[in-house]
């Protein structure tokens, strides 16, 4: 099972000398937000619509050392992937670069999207 995170395309990088990551956020909610893969542009174009320093990180489910809970946003009934601890680098099998189209808005990585592959 392969969950979404968008990333800070700087925190990811610094993070893989540290060999985990952990986003701003992390402290203050305890957790690291993720989603499904048909949630990403939704959260993409709602919360970073415009930015260019983002990479999407595909994560391997099994392979993280901590809890993903699936819980409802607040005032939302659709429920994300949480995951409750660092995100080990080796979790992630693959980064994706992640810029918006000319307009502001995401799309979809073609290999993710199946027209590239």
């Amino acid at each position: 099972m392969n969950i979404f995170h968008i990333a800070e395309k700087m925190i990811w990088e610094n993070a893989l000398s540290e060999g985990m990551y952990h986003p701003e956020g992390f402290n203050k909610d305890s957790f690291i937000h993720c989603s499904e893969l048909d949630q990403i542009l939704d959260v993409a174009n709602t919360f970073y619509g415009g930015r260019e320093d983002l990479v999407l990180l595909e994560i391997d489910g099994h392979r993280v050392n901590f809890p993903i809970k699936y819980e409802s946003a607040e005032g939302n009934d659709e429920r994300f992937p949480h995951l409750y601890g660092p995100l080990m680098i080796d979790a992630v099998v693959k980064v994706y670069v992640f810029k918006p189209d000319d307009k502001g808005g995401f799309r979809l990585p073609d290999e993710l999207s199946g027209s590239g592959a």
